[in-house]
Formats: C-alpha cells, structure tokens, sequence
C-alpha cells in the first residue's frame, strides 16, 4: 500500500512539473512578441488591424490599445510608441510620447518619421521635433482623417515599425449602384465663373410711364366712372366735375367767337367798298385791325380751354368738365368720390403702364466698384417661383448718409402684370466673368460635420473631401483647396452617397 502511494506522488509531482514548464514556456513565447493596439483620443472602437515590426521581424498582433495621452499605443521589446492626433487650438497635428519599460522616456532619445498614404493622393511624409514631452509632426494633418498610417521608430540603435489603418467618410458603390442610383461623376477641371452679385431689390412704378391726374380747375365731383385696378384707355372719362370757372372759360371763348364773325364781316364789307372806290382806305384798314384783334381774342380762350383739357362746347351745360385717361394703364390709385370738391391741384388719380416696371436695389459702398450700367441682371420673386432677365440702367451718384449705400435699377419688361409694385425681389447681377483653373458643380457640394464637402471617386470607393471654395455663379465653384486637378467626383445625386456614409455610421476617428 505504501508502494501504491508513494509511486502516485511521484507520477502527482511529474504532471506538476509539466505543467509549469508548459506555462513558463509560453510566457516567454508570448512576452517575446511586441503588440500593437489602436485606439484614439475621443474613445471610439478599434476598427483596423496594426503591425508591428522589431528588430527587423514582422509579426500580426492584436489592435492598438489607448494611451495615457488617448493616442494610439504600440509596443515592441521594451519600447512602447503613443501616436495622437492633436488639434485644440492648433490646425491638427502629430503628436507622439515614447515609453522605456513602461515609463515615459525622453523623446530626444527616439528618432521618428511618420508616412500617411490616401487614396489618390502620393504618400505624405512628416518628420517630428522634440518639443516639451513629446514629439511634434512637421506637416498639419489635413482632413480627411483617413489614411494608412506607416510609423518607423528608431531608439538605441533600434528600428520598429508600426502599420495602422483608419477610415472615415467613406463608401464603396459599384459602377452599377452608380447607375442604377442615377449617381454621375464629372472630373475637376478649369472653368469660366461668372461672378455674381446678390442684392436685395423691390419692384416699384415705372416712374417714366406713370401719371399722375390733376382736374387742373376747381370743381364738384359729380360722378366717377373708374376704381383702383381697372385698366383704361387713352382718351377714357374717369370722371366728371362741374366747374363755374369752367363756365367762365368757355363763355369768354363763345364771346370771342361771336366778336371775331362781327369782325369778319364788317372787314369783308369794307374791303368792297374800298375795292369799289366807295369808302376810304382809313375805314378798310380799321377794319382789318378789328378782325386781327378778334382773332386774337379768340384763339387765347381756345387755348386757355385746352390748357384745362377741355373742349368748347357751342351749347348746351358749360360747366361740365370730363378728366379723361392720359394713357393707356390701370388706375394705381384713386382719390376722389362723388359729392367731393376738389382743388385745382389735387392728385385725384394714378394712372400706370405696367407693361414695364422699376426694380430698385440697395447698393452698399463695398460693392460699388463692381456695379456698373448695363450688366446683366437676373431678378427672382422671394414670394413664388419666377424670375426674369434685364440689365442694369441707373446708378445712383450719392451714397446715403444714413444708410451708406446707393441705389441701382433694373427696367423690367412685365407684358404679364406678373411683377406687382412692392414685390420684394432677389436680383443676381453678373459682375464679371473670369477663369478660374479649378471648379466643381454645385450639386456636387454636400455638408458633412459642419464642412462642406465633395464625393471624390477613387476605384470603387468614394469618399469625402472637405474643400476650401472660392468664387461662384450658382452654377460652378471655385476650389481653392481640398481636391486636385482631374480627380473625378459625385456630379449628380450625390446625396446619396452622403445618406450612404450615414448609415455605415462613421465617426472622426483620430
């Protein structure tokens, strides 16, 4: 029985002995391999595998782990490599902080260079400084941030390599998806931009086209044929008045009248009888003076009758005035009823061509430099969907003390009656046509995290690029920054591809 036990024991201690030599074993087997992790600043979830590579080897290791600085964390040997993006307060830049045993080393110590690989873009080197704690990039770290990261390390004569990727605002869509989507691609290129201005405006009167009625003689309104909005004729009654001093008028014209058929008679009888040799030369000749006097008389009641607009009545009521249309219009206003006594001087009606109309624009002293007679001039309704074409035909000399600006106007052709005096309006002036060596669509254009965006094409994928935009017709804009020469783009429907981008949920990943 002792035997029995003893030879247990012994066969207990042996498989104990094993099984710590199997533990042992892969310790050093683990601990010998360097790990890399990734991870970053803002806490978003590992998405992308990293490599390391010490002394030479290249071996696959889980993702990166978070830093004590929230940058991405990798290790090789003894040596361990944080590498963050940074960007409060500064355009966004590398920042890495090096690690001995675990401990923060001096980063003086390491040598570090960093090569960022984007779709159609060249690789992007960046080389780093020491600056207080850490080591700082050379180059801003322009977005998108979603690139493959390649990192070489070099510390006591050692070199490690680190390999990350991270994507953002991107998708992938087939040439079919693309069609069947109705998604078209344009390629960034040169184009003509016209520059344009946009002012606010209204539409008022043609001032050179209305009129406005007096009856020019006092007088009782006795009846009124017309209201505000109706159209009328040239040579129309609008109204009718009696008017005493009227009366007057036509009176001394019908004595007038009366005085210069005496005249003409009694110097149609003298002329026979001197022609006769009947009466003497001096009864002639005082005949022909009274009839040139009469005629006289006569024609200056004609005219002061016609100089009121009205006309000499042989009988009948001479009181009655008629005020008739000035030109062909439509009553803008009206202020004048029947029973009303109205003065010589009383703005009774407004009578207006609407066939054209004024649309007049504030002009700030910024932009007078660029406003010129006879530019081209798109004007919309801010009301209802319309718009029409005219050119610019005044601008104004002097510049508001208050407002400190002038004023411009368009004369708008309105066959219609579309375009109703005190319409607000939009009017987009063209301010000059120009060159520009690198333009996209505007319906290309897309907000993305407060920036605004292009869909740029690359293979099979698109993705996002912020751009920076310079001038723009409606139509084309400019890009200052943000997509290069020949690169293809989402032209049209590109909001599908955004949509797209908001489903797969992609974050800012640092």
């Amino acid at each position: 029985m002792k035997s029995e036990n003893k030879f247990l024991s012994k066969q207990t201690l042996l498989i104990g002995l094993v099984l710590v030599a199997g533990l042992i074993g892969g310790w050093f087997i683990l601990g010998g391999t360097g790990s890399t992790a990734t991870g970053d600043e803002h806490g978003d979830e590992p998405h992308a595998e990293a490599e390391a590579t010490a002394e030479g080897d290249t071996e696959k290791a889980a993702a990166p782990k978070k830093g004590p600085h929230g940058g991405r964390m990798f290790t090789a040997d003894n040596f361990g490599l944080e590498l963050s993006i940074f960007e409060t307060g500064v355009p966004p830049q590398f920042r890495a902080y090096t690690y001995l045993d675990g401990k923060p080393s001096d980063p003086a110590q390491s040598q570090l260079k960093v090569s960022l690989e984007r779709l159609g873009r060249a690789p992007q080197a960046i080389a780093f400084t020491k600056e207080a704690d850490y080591l700082k990039g050379d180059a801003v770290v322009e977005e998108p941030h979603s690139f493959v990261v390649n990192i070489t390390a070099t510390q006591a004569g050692k070199t490690h390599q680190f390999k990350y990727e991270q994507v953002e605002g991107r998708v992938t869509m087939a040439d079919a998806q693309l069609q069947s989507n109705g998604v078209e691609l344009a390629t960034a290129g040169p184009a003509r931009i016209n520059v344009a201005l946009q002012l606010q405006g209204e539409v008022r009167l043609n001032e050179d086209r209305t009129v406005h009625v007096v009856p020019r003689l006092m007088g009782l309104v006795e009846s009124v044929a017309v209201n505000a909005g109706d159209r009328v004729r040239r040579g129309q009654v609008l109204a009718v008045l009696s008017s005493q001093s009227l009366a007057d008028q036509r009176s001394e014209l019908l004595g007038a009248q009366k005085r210069m058929a005496l005249a003409r008679t009694t110097f149609e009888r003298e002329k026979t009888l001197w022609e006769g040799k009947i009466s003497a030369e001096q009864d002639y000749l005082q005949a022909r003076a009274a009839l040139q006097e009469a005629e006289i008389a006569e024609q200056s009641a004609r005219q002061k009758l016609a100089s009121l607009g009205a006309v000499a009545l042989a009988s009948g009521n001479l009181t009655r005035y008629e005020v008739r249309a000035p030109i062909d219009g439509v009553i803008a206003d009206k202020k004048i009823s029947v029973g009303q006594v109205v003065k010589e001087d009383a703005n009774i009606f407004v009578v207006a061509d609407l066939s054209s109309v004024w649309v007049d624009m504030t002009v700030y002293a910024k932009d007078l430099n660029v406003v010129r007679v006879g530019q081209q001039a798109v004007v919309k309704a801010t009301s209802f969907e319309a718009e029409a074409n005219g050119k610019l035909t005044y601008v104004g000399n002097l510049v508001g003390e208050q407002t400190r600006a002038a004023t411009a106007r368009i004369v708008l052709s309105n066959p219609k009656g579309l375009w109703r005096p005190g319409l607000p309006v939009t009017v987009v002036l063209t301010a000059e046509e120009i060159d520009v060596p690198l333009a996209i669509s505007n319906d290309a254009l897309q907000t993305l995290r407060d920036s605004t965006v292009v869909f740029g094409r690359y293979g099979q994928e698109f993705e996002a690029r912020p751009l920076e935009l310079g001038r723009s017709d409606g139509k084309m804009t400019e890009v200052l920054g943000g997509l290069a020469p020949g690169e293809k783009y989402a032209a049209k429907n590109s909001y599908l591809i955004k949509a797209d981008i908001g489903k797969a949920g992609a974050s800012h990943d640092h």
